[in-house]
């Protein structure tokens, strides 16, 4: 297995400056699907993070209790309940390119919500960025099933977990995790197993992280610039907002993980000058978003 790192220049040519003539279709739509009713505030992260990474049109579903605080907060979105959704009826083209990022704020032991993240894996036919509640849902032998056959047809599918999130779909896969105290090339291992049982690119989230596609399995991609303030409730879904908008605008899953991993870094690193390591928190990374892409 090789362990690979992106240098400044080659994350630098990723950044997606818009187009002289573009419009916000063409800078991509990213479907967001979560906000349950007790976590209306991670949904709010995830889709300011989208907007801030660039996409140029967010549509956002949450569960109805939650749309009117999601709509206040996100006057640029549009918000809608759970119920409204239905997928584009068109492919990811270069005029209006899209993706969808589930599971922000989602809660997996609700039957309903695990139901949407089923349909999902089926019915979204483009980039279908997981996260937070998502990720457990997806853990189960449909989740494992769909994942399959999504795979086979093809379709990107691109999962962000952290440690506990990582070991629950593990222990699904019949896979083992590594120790809490493993190294980088155990951790990187790690990665690569959930990558080629989950048929998703994977990005193992923590202090280092780590990057694998299925499509290359015995290369890992680690980013190392992380620091232990992001340890903080909300960070994650800042991260899979920028993942998603990413995703949407048409980058590879690989290189949207890699380039979203280290701009959240270095947010969240510029957010904790201003604020300091004990009182930064994600709403200060969403803050310093627009900061981190241009000291890249």
């Amino acid at each position: 297995m090789h362990i690979d790192e992106y240098s400044a220049e080659r994350l630098v040519a990723l950044l997606p400056h818009p187009a002289h003539d573009a419009n916000k279709y063409t800078r991509g739509k990213l479907v967001f699907v979560g906000g349950a009713a007790q976590y209306p505030g991670a949904a709010a992260l995830a889709i300011g993070a989208a907007q801030r990474m660039g996409a140029g049109y967010v549509e956002a579903y949450c569960d109805p209790s939650a749309v009117s605080v999601v709509r206040s907060t996100r006057l640029s979105a549009v918000v809608r309940p759970w119920n409204e959704l239905s997928w584009p009826d068109h492919p990811s083209s270069a005029k209006h390119p899209w993706a969808c990022l589930m599971g922000s704020g989602m809660d997996a032991t609700d039957a309903l919500q695990k139901a949407q993240v089923l349909e999902a894996l089926a019915a979204c036919t483009e980039p279908l960025v997981l996260d937070g509640g998502a990720l457990g849902s997806l853990a189960c032998e449909a989740g494992c099933a769909r994942a399959a056959a999504r795979a086979d047809r093809g379709e990107s599918l691109v999962l962000t977990p952290h440690g506990g999130e990582a070991a629950r779909l593990a222990a699904a896969a019949g896979i083992q995790p590594p120790d809490a105290d493993a190294g980088f090339e155990d951790r990187a291992a790690f990665a690569c197993e959930l990558a080629c049982a989950w048929g998703a690119t994977v990005l193992l989230k923590g202090p280092v992280s780590f990057i694998v596609s299925p499509r290359n399995p015995d290369r890992a991609i680690i980013m190392r610039c992380g620091t232990p303030a992001l340890a903080k409730a909300g960070t994650g879904d800042v991260l899979a907002g920028m993942v998603g908008a990413l995703s949407a605008q048409g980058m590879g899953a690989t290189e949207a993980c890699v380039l979203g991993a280290t701009l959240h870094a270095q947010a969240a690193r510029c957010a904790e000058k201003r604020w300091g390591d004990i009182a930064m928190i994600a709403e200060d990374v969403l803050a310093c978003l627009g900061e981190a892409t241009l000291i890249l």
